[in-house]
Parts: structure tokens; C-alpha cells; sequence
């Protein structure tokens, strides 16, 4: 099974994204902010990020590269 992790700080967001994928056959992570999100990645390697770029403290664009070592 694939997994995706959805990162954003608005909980009805990763809500609705989490319904939607896990009905769609994923196995879906949720984090609600950017360190929260930088853990999983490490931890776990999801197949895909979906990524909110707004966070509060490290924000996405703070993420994503340390994400991919």
C-alpha cells in the first residue's frame, strides 16, 4: 500500500484530504506542522508529500529540503 503524508496546520484540511485518500486505497500520515512533518519523512519515507507551504514556525519551504536527505 502507498502511504502519503499530508502536512498542513488546519486540521478540517487534513481531514478531508485523509477521508478522501484513505477511501481511495492509501494509507494516509497527517502532521500539522513543519517539525512534526520533517519526523515523519525520516521515519517513515511516504511514497508522496502533500505539503501546505503557509506553515506557522517552519514552514514548507523550510521542510521540503530537509526532508530529502
Amino acid at each position: 500500500m502507498k502511504t502519503i503524508l499530508v502536512v498542513d496546520d488546519e486540521p478540517k484540511i487534513t481531514q478531508l484530504a485523509r477521508d478522501y485518500l484513505e477511501h481511495a486505497g492509501f494509507e494516509v500520515l497527517v502532521a500539522g506542522d513543519g517539525r512534526a512533518a520533517l519526523a515523519t519523512i525520516r521515519q517513515r519515507h511516504p511514497d508522496l508529500v502533500v505539503l501546505d507551504l503557509g506553515l506557522p514556525g517552519l514552514d514548507g519551504l523550510e521542510v521540503w529540503p530537509g526532508g530529502c536527505l
